[in-house]
């Protein structure tokens, strides 16, 4: 069934375990991610950015998830990611997607709370879930950049969800946006500190950089939103260069995709493996 976040994440939090939200960078790979899902029993949050979204059409994504999940019979949300700009957040509301993100991540603290609030009414009003993030991770995702990371303060996320009523939270605990050649350090003190005072749903942004032995730990300290973007990019453009690199220029182009598509999906079986708590093969992380 095509599903909110809030839906998805209540059912994790009862049953203990991560709900993997995987970027999707074109449509093309959009069913091999959902048929990872199905096979592995788990629902998926496929999440876009913005720019993804205006490229390929943020009602074409919504039509493609909503028929899937239907079809399928898996659990899909369908979520914007970091959106800052709060037309953005309308335009994938009335599009139809079932979750969005506004990220004030930057702002000043009470701005954040203020545009929060006002993303909050809008969507809740509609139906859709909202995630919000304070703390800052580092890094680049689709060219806007970060340079240092913030940690999130134990005392702001407190205060934070107390003014806003958010389905989701990320937090910053030392993960880091594109990377995936090598693995974070992550502050499992402060995660710990955060999860004993907030009663939300939290969520790691830039898990391509997360060591796989720390995911179970993870889901102990209220990690229910686990994002993977580049790791997925990555494997994606390795295998088409591979393929594109040798075909014939007549050879149909779903030869050279559909290869592309299926690395997506192997590592999203994997990862589900992992979030859903099972015992999985050696890590498919791209080096």
């Amino acid at each position: 069934m095509y599903k909110t976040l809030a839906s998805v994440l209540k059912e994790a939090e009862e049953l203990d375990y991560t709900v993997g939200a995987f970027n999707a960078h074109n449509l093309e790979m959009v069913p091999s991610m959902i048929e990872a899902a199905r096979d592995s029993g788990s629902p998926i949050i496929i999440q876009t950015s913005v720019s993804t979204a205006r490229y390929v059409g943020m009602s074409n994504f919504v039509a493609v998830c909503k028929s899937m999940s239907d079809k399928e019979a898996v659990d899909v949300v369908l979520h914007l990611d970091h959106a800052r700009d709060l037309t953005d957040i309308k335009d994938a509301i009335d599009a139809g997607y079932s979750s969005v993100m506004f990220d004030g991540s930057l702002l000043p603290f009470k701005e954040n709370i203020a545009k929060t609030k006002r993303v909050i009414e809008y969507a809740h009003g509609h139906g859709v879930s909202v995630e919000a993030e304070i703390g800052t991770i580092g890094g680049t995702e689709e060219g806007f950049t970060v340079k240092e990371g913030q940690y999130t303060d134990p005392k702001d996320a407190i205060e934070f969800v107390k003014e806003c009523d958010v389905d989701a939270l990320a937090v910053g605990i030392g993960t880091h946006h594109g990377q995936f050649q090598s693995k974070t350090k992550l502050n499992f003190p402060l995660l710990e500190e955060i999860h004993a005072d907030i009663d939300k749903p939290l969520v790691v942004h830039g898990g391509t950089g997360v060591n796989e032995d720390d995911y179970h730990r993870l889901t102990e300290n209220g990690i229910r939103k686990f994002n993977v973007g580049t790791e997925l990019l990555v494997a994606w453009t390795r295998t088409a260069q591979e393929y594109f690199g040798k075909t014939e220029v007549n050879n149909s182009l779903r030869n050279n995709i559909m290869p592309c598509n299926k690395a997506v999906h192997d590592i999203i079986a994997h990862k589900i493996d992992l979030f859903m708590n099972k015992k999985s093969p050696i890590s498919a992380v791209t080096e």
